[in-house]
């Protein structure tokens, strides 16, 4: 195959339980110790726990009560995401002192192409090395870094030597490397697909390149292209400095279950206020507003509406929500809602075509990595 793009230096940095790790920080007296940012023993989800309630079970998304069970000693903290977003800023800044094409995935994680970089440093583990050290030093927290000729492996790696490591895998290395992960690591693998993999006999990498193109086109549709070629070292996927956000939410889970639909609407209006501020901070408005409903009993049930129109205004995304909530009876108490607007104005037509092929590059090529 035609090699049509030069091989990238592409690092993945992750922070190490982040959210959990700044409060550690912040309050030396919870560090070594069990904690949990958000939810609480009676209501909520876990936003995030530290590697000591990690030994225990305790996971993001896991619900408080559930939390609580599995480590009895756990600490709850109430998040704070203005903390964090400052400390994440802190750490960009120093992503940004070698390389301008910095892709932010979240608040503690993104992607950094230092194939050709500030530091003239030709080594991109060298750079990650060095990123990481002046984290600790500068911000006083530990991250993990990924080292590849993509962001695909660079994300997979930066989980192998965590907390506080990182993992290159060189060019020459990228196959081997594919064959022998779990398909549920690949990007576009979720249960439900992971499942359909299992019952062909798709476990590992290995089982997954063995499959002919239109084998997979065939159980996969247009996507099998893209599992045909990810295998095979092939995520041709640019880091991008502006990523385009698809949507704005904010939610809230209840101290106590609502079964009145008045005072479910005076947290709608809480929730729309918040939406409203993101929207105006982050300058966008959308046309789609979905309603989120989990009931006491966790059944998770979503309402959309799409206007002709974009709004970022509280009291039209209020309204809209309201006409969501009525639109069909209630079929049980209420311990969330959340409110959020998609279809936004930053989306590009363009970028919402489907999975194409992506063009080859050859990976075994080797440069100093």
């Amino acid at each position: 195959m035609p090699n049509d793009l030069p091989i990238r230096k592409i690092i993945h940095v992750d922070m190490d339980a982040f959210y959990a790790s700044v409060e550690q920080m912040d309050h030396p007296e919870l560090k070594g110790k069990p904690l949990a940012v958000g939810g609480s023993e009676l209501r909520g989800v876990v936003a995030a726990a530290s590697y000591e309630a990690r030994k225990f079970g305790v996971r993001s998304a896991m619900s408080g009560m559930q939390a609580k069970r599995n480590c009895p000693e756990l600490i709850f903290v109430p998040p704070r995401f203005d903390r964090y977003k400052e400390i994440s800023n802190k750490i960009r800044s120093i992503f940004l002192d070698y390389t301008d094409l910095v892709e932010p995935l979240s608040l503690d994680e993104a992607y950094l192409d230092v194939t050709v970089n500030k530091k003239g440093n030709h080594s991109a583990s060298l750079i990650a090395q060095e990123i990481r050290e002046r984290i600790f030093k500068e911000v006083g927290l530990t991250a993990s870094a990924g080292i590849s000729v993509n962001k695909f492996v660079a994300k997979i790696a930066s989980d192998y030597n965590k907390p506080n490591g990182q993992k290159t895998i060189n060019p020459e290395e990228v196959l081997g490397f594919m064959q022998t992960l779990d398909i549920r690591k690949f990007h576009g693998v979720g249960k439900v697909t992971a499942d359909k993999m299992y019952q062909l006999g798709i476990f590992l990498g290995s089982d997954l390149k063995s499959k002919t193109l239109d084998y997979l086109e065939e159980h996969f549709g247009k996507s099998g292209s893209y599992y045909y070629q990810l295998v095979r070292g092939i995520h041709n996927s640019a880091v991008k400095p502006n990523r385009i956000r698809k949507s704005l939410a904010a939610e809230r889970t209840f101290n106590e279950n609502l079964s009145s639909e008045i005072f479910m609407l005076e947290k709608l209006e809480k929730i729309a206020k918040e939406v409203a501020k993101r929207l105006e901070q982050s300058k966008v408005s959308g046309k789609t507003v979905t309603l989120k409903i989990k009931y006491s009993d966790f059944t998770l049930q979503t309402r959309s509406k799409t206007l002709p129109y974009f709004v970022s205004n509280k009291d039209i995304i209020l309204e809209t929500a309201k006409d969501l909530l009525y639109q069909e009876k209630m079929n049980n108490s209420v311990r969330l809602l959340g409110i959020s607007l998609s279809n936004l104005n930053t989306e590009d037509p363009k970028s919402k075509s489907k999975l194409q092929p992506e063009k080859s590059v050859n990976v075994q090529l080797k440069f100093s990595f």
